[in-house]
């Protein structure tokens, strides 16, 4: 599908090479010419070393393997560690450090908060996103399941005045607990003033009062004696108050106040990998495209809307009086950064020796690098950066030899790109046990540009069961959330973090809000992250972030982490305590049960993913509620299938049927997509349903269990497949 171009040693895909050479290289101060040999010498010296570390890999399952097959009657919990120790999975651990990155921006040492991650390839939720710094905290309520819907609060066509006062109550109540007044509820405001440099707020009484904390009032717009924005901040966070009493909703309102926006996703990762479906030198392009809009600041999308054609663009700076009458002016947009892949794939962009695919973590480093350095130089409209670093989120890494290989990566790109020293900075997903078991030494590793680690649960527990295979039939799905060795790898996971001096430094985070649907459930429930001492945790959408923001005012996580730093839990055993069910005496009933449930989550993300190319989706489950979707939670699935196929709690030709009955549901679930191909017609011809048998039969021979060879070789087919029946 692509046609190739010689230049040097390499062949490189003719719509690759144009978009480098006419797009990505011109302002970088980058001579073309110099930069493909010097690309193909990294090539020539790191492709090997990246080959040899997934052997590796390969090398440890094995072993893993035989000796759980060979000690199935004789476990002992000490001769299982000592094996580890023996074969390097348990590495000895370096003495104790703390790191040293510097240049890094206020948004990850200063300031706790929200962290979106989006599909890059999507421009227009790409532009969303990098907006979603700030959001109406009254249109999230309103439009969620964030507050009621008894008593006649319910959601319409048409503006519902009684959910509206709720939405205004709700917003007062935040104020009241965020920046209370001295002896007054904001429920009591009828006017808002600055005078002497003070926010004074005027009550029904006629009495005038002020904050109990009058530093958190750091700025206005509008003139003092009538204030259109009152900007404050609690927690290192900013918020607005918005008054305007000719609005339909200020005008409600006894102050004139017609919304409070928040500051929310200070940080968004704009996705390369498991949230998007890129498998050939054409879609590379596509997501380096937008990457280069974000960084020039030139990015748009436009799609209609009713009658209406919308046009979305990145969001200005704003700009307040402060307290003292300066010029203040804050971010408009979120600080950016990009997750490349890991070290597993690669791409058909470039090929080299007898026509190999380069390593796809290789090309993702270097061409990010390239078009950061437009932000960098400041060729563009907005700056990302302010301190002048590039932040790319490394996932799937083994063990710190791999850490050590991607800083290496790292210096050899600053060095092709001519970038000083640690200009590439770097977030470590802690998401595949040999990491996990070994965090310290692989933080050590990077201890000079590392700006993150986080917690992906959901790509830990995909390797928590492959990696156990052969260790017997693992506990139900839906009951690893609560096992030992998933609670001990979060709580380690932050306890390593502060005690290697992430706190000022970098960011420690916390994985995803799963359910874009069930607000009231995240407010809950995900202000444990903040307690468990996490100054960032993932969302899926801006309304979530400008939700989740909520809880960065109640809790303030640097006292949450200064308490942790002299924690001494060892959990490293707790974390081995792999989760084998003790029993097996599940019921046919609810052995169905855990297979359709993994089953039609399995067929309803491939079929996006492989006949439409779209990476991350909202897919309903078995019980039609909508679940963020994306290659991690897949890998789950498929690996549980696996193992109790594998362990004979149930047979092929179950899962068979399984498979085929959820097909039908799947295909139902989408009858209202008129792009959309059914399975259940012709299982045979569907590429998409035979992928998904794929991943689960084949499921115990992929490498770490990982789901992209089978989706990305079935993507290229489905593509194939449309381009013949087009011609």
């Amino acid at each position: 599908m692509n046609n190739y171009v010689r230049v040097g040693n390499l062949q490189v895909a003719s719509v690759f090479l144009e978009f480098v050479n006419t797009k990505a290289l011109p302002g970088t101060g980058l001579d073309s010419g110099q930069f493909w040999a010097n690309f193909e010498s990294l090539i020539e010296e790191l492709a090997p070393e990246n080959k040899s570390l997934l052997l590796r890999r390969t090398e440890i399952q094995n072993q893993l393997n035989d000796w759980h097959k060979s000690h199935k009657e004789n476990f002992s919990f000490l001769n299982y560690k000592a094996f580890l120790e023996q074969i390097n999975y348990l590495e000895p651990k370096v003495e104790d450090f703390e790191i040293s990155t510097e240049n890094v921006d206020n948004e990850i040492v200063l300031q706790a908060g929200p962290q979106l991650v989006v599909p890059v390839n999507n421009a227009r939720y790409a532009i969303n996103a990098a907006n979603a710094r700030w959001g109406s905290l009254y249109d999230a309520l309103y439009g969620t399941d964030a507050i009621g819907d008894d008593g006649g609060a319910e959601q319409g066509k048409s503006y519902n005045p009684v959910r509206g006062e709720r939405v205004i109550a709700y917003g007062k109540q935040f104020l009241d607990e965020t920046v209370p007044l001295q002896d007054a509820s904001h429920k009591e405001v009828v006017k808002y003033a600055i005078v002497n440099q003070e926010l004074v707020a005027l009550l029904t009484n006629g009495n005038g009062t002020n904050l109990k904390d009058p530093n958190k009032f750091v700025g206005y717009q509008g003139t003092p004696e009538n204030p259109e924005t009152i900007l404050l901040k609690n927690n290192g966070l900013h918020f607005e108050i918005k008054i305007d009493h000719f609005h339909p909703i200020g005008a409600s309102d006894k102050a004139g106040v017609k919304d409070i926006i928040l500051e929310a996703a200070l940080t968004t990762i704009m996705d390369f990998e498991d949230s998007v479906a890129a498998v050939d030198a054409e879609d590379k392009v596509e997501v380096y495209s937008n990457w280069l809009g974000l960084m020039k600041g030139d990015l748009t999308a436009s799609f209609q809307k009713g009658e209406k054609m919308i046009t979305r663009t990145l969001n200005q700076d704003r700009t307040y009086k402060s307290v003292t009458g300066n010029s203040l002016i804050l971010p408009g947009r979120s600080l950016l950064f990009v997750r490349n892949v890991g070290h597993l794939m690669t791409n058909n962009a470039v090929l080299y020796h007898n026509g190999q695919e380069i390593p796809e973590g290789i090309l993702d480093g270097v061409v990010t690098g390239i078009i950061s350095k437009h932000d960098l130089l400041g060729t563009g409209t907005f700056k990302n950066s302010k301190k002048g670093s590039v932040y790319i989120v490394k996932p799937k890494m083994h063990g710190s030899a791999e850490v050590a290989f991607a800083n290496k990566l790292f210096d050899c790109i600053e060095d092709l790109l001519d970038l000083e020293k640690n200009t590439l900075k770097i977030g470590v997903m802690d998401e595949e046990r040999r990491t996990s078991l070994n965090l310290k030494n692989c933080i050590y590793q990077v201890r000079d540009r590392v700006v993150f680690i986080n917690t992906g649960f959901l790509d830990r527990t995909g390797d928590e069961i492959h990696t156990s295979m052969e260790a017997g039939a693992m506990i139900r799905k839906n009951e690893m959330k609560s096992s030992t060795w998933l609670q001990a790898y979060e709580s380690s996971n932050v306890v390593i973090g502060v005690r290697s001096g992430l706190p000022g430094r970098a960011q420690i985070g916390k994985g995803m809000w799963a359910m874009p649907d069930l607000m009231a459930d995240m407010l809950v429930q995900k202000s444990g992250h903040l307690k468990a001492g996490a100054n960032t945790a993932w969302v899926p959408s801006p309304t979530a972030a400008t939700l989740h923001a909520l809880h960065y005012h109640q809790i303030n996580v640097s006292e949450v982490q200064a308490g942790l730093g002299s924690r001494n839990d060892n959990l490293i055993d707790s974390i081995l305590e792999f989760p084998v069910s003790q029993n097996k005496n599940w019921s046919d009933t609810e052995i169905q049960e855990e297979l359709d449930n993994n089953a039609q989550g399995i067929l309803g993300y491939v079929v996006r993913w492989v006949e439409h190319g779209v990476g991350c989706s909202k897919v309903p489950d078995i019980n039609n509620v909508g679940l963020m979707e994306d290659r991690a939670t897949l890998r789950i699935s498929s690996q549980h299938m696996a193992n109790w196929l594998h362990h004979g709690i149930c047979t092929a030709d179950q899962v068979l049927e399984t498979l085929k009955r959820m097909a039908k549901v799947v295909d139902l679930q989408n009858a209202d997509d008129p792009n959309y191909r059914p399975m259940a017609t012709n299982y045979e011809n569907s590429v998409a349903f035979q992928a998904a048998c794929e991943l689960v039969f084949e499921g115990r021979f992929q490498p770490s269990g990982y789901t992209e060879p089978i989706l990305h070789r079935s993507r290229i087919e489905a593509k194939m497949k449309k381009s013949r029946i087009n011609e």
